[in-house]
């Protein structure tokens, strides 16, 4: 009988929702890499490279009741990676239904199922955002009148209180990580490093006045593993590499690829009136704005926060940020710019 239990326990696996994306493909190549067998990854489409290294797939969506109860089964934790990631506020519903109807699912499913933690991926935004260049940490009071103007940031916000609701109950531990723009390569969607590729293009006219804060994907998945064991119930933690104003980041990106940083810089009013212009204009014609006015205020705010805590906590070590640069700049030549295809 001992045997047997023992047995179900071995067998109980690590789910990861969104496993597929950029953030969680780097998790599961971590397990992989560090021996770890019973992996369960549910997204729309899992690769064949994960099925052949064994990683069991669950195909489907968060927002699916079923798909929740079947991917949750004997399940040991899950990290919940899924979700929509867009700048514009048209698609506002579309994102609260996955963040906030699908984390609730998920949450019902994972109690059901008994499974007893669970390592939520959310958004520095929720907490980082200021129009100074302050410097913000987790002890901060979250800047909900500052993000609630965009629905993604927003959606991050909910998405975390309806974990905290539905994610309760004795033995449970819920950790919540906010990462910052995920750098680094491998990033097959561009549903991050695009803001990298449109500097490799010549795409980017102007340097914004505000500062971002960006760390590698790699070292980001290293603390979600590490938050399995060393993270605390409900706590909040900071990933992020480095805080640069975009005029800094530009020009790190210019002098690692040779290509030549926007000399041009505009002020915040004429950036947002102009950007507005341009995209009411596309849309009398029936046709998308090659300017998103929401990604240009946002680009004026400054994201900037202090990762202490998830360094002391949960051993998060950045790499140095002009490596992560360098490697997101490889990545995208040889992936999307045709560069190194005779490799």
């Amino acid at each position: 009988m001992a045997k047997s239990k023992s047995l179900a326990k071995i067998e109980k696996r690590i789910l990861i929702t969104g496993g597929t994306g950029f953030l969680g493909a780097h998790i599961v190549r971590q397990f992989l890499a560090a021996g770890e067998t019973n992996l369960k990854v549910m997204a729309s489409r899992v690769p064949e490279w994960m099925k052949d290294a064994g990683v069991k797939a669950v195909e489907g969506s968060v927002t699916d009741r079923e798909t929740n109860a079947k991917a949750c089964k004997n399940v040991s934790a899950i990290f919940h990676l899924a979700g929509k990631v867009s700048r514009d506020n048209d698609d506002a519903a579309s994102m609260n239904k996955i963040h906030l109807e699908g984390t609730r699912l998920l949450c019902e499913a994972a109690k059901e199922a008994d499974v007893p933690t669970m390592v939520l991926a959310s958004s520095s935004g929720t907490i980082a955002v200021s129009e100074g260049e302050q410097i913000f940490d987790e002890t901060f009071p979250q800047p909900v009148n500052v993000f609630s103007r965009w629905a993604y940031y927003a959606s991050k916000y909910y998405q975390e209180r309806t974990a905290i609701e539905n994610f309760d109950g004795e033995g449970r531990k819920l950790v919540i990580l906010n990462s910052s723009l995920l750098l680094g390569p491998d990033d097959e969607r561009l549903s991050s490093t695009k803001p990298v590729l449109d500097f490799l293009a010549r795409k980017i006219p102007y340097s914004p006045s505000g500062g971002l804060n960006f760390v590698d994907a790699r070292d980001a998945a290293a603390a979600f593993i590490s938050a399995l064991e060393k993270g605390r119930h409900q706590e909040k933690y900071l990933l992020g590499a480095a805080n640069m104003t975009f005029e800094q980041f530009f020009g790190r990106l210019g002098r690692l690829s040779g290509i030549s940083a926007p000399m041009l810089k505009v002020p915040k009013k004429l950036a947002m009136a102009g950007s507005s212009f341009i995209s009411s204009v596309y849309k009398n014609w029936g046709k998308a704005s090659p300017v998103m006015p929401n990604e240009v205020e946002q680009a004026e705010y400054f994201w900037y926060f202090d990762s202490t805590k998830a360094e002391e906590e949960l051993g998060f070590a950045p790499r140095d940020p002009q490596e992560t640069l360098q490697d997101t700049i490889t990545y995208l030549r040889e992936a999307f710019l045709g560069e190194g295809v005779f490799k």
